[in-house]
Parts: structure tokens; sequence; C-alpha cells
């Protein structure tokens, strides 16, 4: 059976842990700012902030995550109910006297697998040469109808320390062409991750 086609970026995917050790879902509980205003898709960077909460990290060519944000829960303001969904949407409104929480991906040793654009959402792809090579995050608008992220790395990798993301390994049933792999293995670069950084919040 052929693999399915790469049709749009999809966010950062854990798939396991450096070594071949298993990603088994485990996630850490982090919370958003009531009322913070930006929405946060499964998939998508996040980051602490000062408050000692989280906010999406943007960074495209530096970016200091402490994570990948899978999901959130709340106490909904208008219906009472707990609510555990795939996005967090911005200014979410909540019970008074609750808080949000994400579940987050926080293992600076979790590999991801991640699509490779041209720009934007335009899919394209990257040889073998470019394993072990760094990357720049494209950020893309994730969906609030299928709550995912729609984050990518860009197809011209460099070898300079000061980019976010590493390549680990092509994804091999991808290959749409000689040497073309839309989807890669990659790991948030250590000096990178909030965890391996020396620099406080």
């Amino acid at each position: 059976m052929a693999y399915p086609t790469v049709s749009a970026p999809y966010g950062l995917k854990p798939v396991n842990l450096i070594g071949g050790q298993v990603f088994a879902g485990q996630t850490r509980m982090m919370e958003i700012a009531s009322g913070y205003a930006t929405d946060i898709f499964y998939g998508d960077l996040v980051k602490r902030v000062a408050a000692g909460t989280i906010e999406k990290d943007v960074g495209t060519t530096t970016a200091t995550p402490a994570g990948i944000f899978l999901g959130v829960q709340f106490t909904n303001g208008s219906t009472g109910q707990v609510q555990q969904q795939q996005f967090y949407p911005a200014s979410q409104a909540i019970k008074s006297g609750t808080k949000i929480f994400a579940f987050v991906a926080d293992d600076p040793d979790t590999l991801f697998q991640v699509a490779v654009v041209s720009s934007g959402t335009t899919i394209s792809g990257v040889g073998i040469t470019a394993i072990g090579n760094n990357a720049t995050l494209v950020q893309n608008a994730g969906s609030t109808t299928t709550g995912n992220s729609a984050v990518a790395i860009l197809d011209s990798t460099g070898t300079s320390g000061t980019l976010p993301i590493r390549i680990i390994d092509v994804v091999r049933d991808t290959e749409t062409t000689a040497n073309n792999f839309p989807e890669v293995i990659v790991k948030i670069n250590a000096t990178m991750h909030q965890y391996n950084n020396a620099t406080g919040v």
C-alpha cells in the first residue's frame, strides 16, 4: 500500500525518543493564563514565560520552546463543564476560580515528524544530505476545524547553530521523486529547548 500523499503541514507530531525509546504519550500539564488571546493548536510549539504559564512560541529562525502542545483542558465559563479538546481557542472564557491546563510533550529527547515546505503551506522536500542539518520553522495558522497545527520546516536547511530544529532522519516512505522527502524526523535543538538552555525565563 502506497504511503499517503503529504498534502499539507500538520505541526510537530511526536513519534519516539532518541535511541529508539518509545513515546508512550507522556505529557506535562502546563497552565495557560486565563484570557490568553492566541490560538494554540495540536502540534504547535509552546514556551514558558515569566508568569509561570505557557504561550505559543512563534519563533522561526530562533525559538525557545519547552515542548509541543498536545491538547487542553478547562472548565467552560458558559456550561460549567470540563472540556478536553485538540486546541486552545484564543481568549477562551472559563469558570471563575478554575484554570486552563495544556498537555505538553516536554521531554527534550522527543523526536517529531514534520512536513517540509518551500514557503507557507506549499509542500516541498529535502534530500538525505539534509540529515544532520538545522532548519527554520514556518509558522502557519492552524485549523479551528480540526484543531491541528500547520507548523512546518523550511526546505532550505543549514548548519547555523542558532536554528531551532535539528533534522535526525527523513521519512523514507514519503519519497516522491528520487531523493526528495516531504516529511522528516526532527528534534528541538538542545540549546534551544528551555530545559537545556542555561538562561532562565
